[in-house]
């Protein structure tokens, strides 16, 4: 079921339906905002006058960083916990023999 989601960016309100359950649907749009205000933040230290399109681009960068950093590291330690069940289950073989 489609639940309706609001979310406020650059002093406006956006309204948008989420086919995820609507908790989720609120937490990936306050990882948006999190992530929007933050450079916004950053960006009021320097003279740099950011449109808010290229700080929506760089939050949707950012956030599809960690992300990925997050899906190699689980990959690794999917090797890593695969490696060591195989050298655990070799050991105990041999031991029982």
């Amino acid at each position: 079921m489609d639940e309706i989601v609001t979310i406020e960016l650059f002093g406006k309100t956006h309204t948008f339906k989420a086919n995820a359950e609507v908790t989720q649907a609120k937490e990936v749009a306050d990882l948006l905002v999190n992530e929007v205000n933050r450079i916004e933040d950053q960006q009021a230290n320097q003279s740099s006058n950011m449109s808010k399109l290229t700080i929506l681009m760089l939050a949707a960068l950012n956030i599809a960083n960690e992300n990925l950093e997050l899906k190699r590291n689980h990959s690794k330690l999917l090797h890593d916990v695969t490696d060591r069940t195989a050298n655990l289950i070799h050991t105990l073989e041999n031991g029982v023999q």
